[in-house]
């Protein structure tokens, strides 16, 4: 994983509820844990965009819920603050759904823009995504 040189955020709490922007059969996702965050003793951790972290299928596919996937968040309603001044939002909070840790998505396609941030972050993502912003 790579770092990221973009102020982003940590918009998304635990048990957020945030939507499958891919064809992998889930649509609905709720965060239960987000890996390498480092927080203070008993607080929840939060997720940003091109974090990885641990979901739930609330809505989907039946066979695809109630299990808990590995997803990378992709887009998020609060602003970014990029290195040269520009700040970036989007409309919704959505994550990718992945297979392995190595970030290999799920799907074969992914609706909507995602931030550059979690493009550069996983190049696997990068690759499927149809609009990078």
């Amino acid at each position: 994983m790579k770092a990221i040189g973009s102020r982003v955020p940590r918009a998304l709490p635990h048990y957020a509820r945030i939507i499958a922007c891919d064809n992998s059969g889930a649509r609905i996702l709720k965060i239960v844990g987000v890996k390498g965050a480092k927080t203070v003793k008993t607080r929840k951790p939060a997720a940003g965009v091109g974090n990885l972290v641990m979901a739930s299928v609330v809505e989907g596919k039946p066979e695809m819920r109630k299990q808990v996937v590995m997803a990378v968040i992709v887009r998020q309603k609060k602003s970014i603050r990029r290195a040269d001044g520009l700040r970036v939002k989007f409309d919704d909070n959505a994550a990718v759904v992945i297979k392995d840790k190595f970030g290999n998505p799920k799907g074969t396609m992914i609706k909507g823009p995602i931030a550059k941030e979690a493009a550069e972050r996983w190049p696997l993502i990068g690759k499927v995504a149809n609009m990078i912003i």
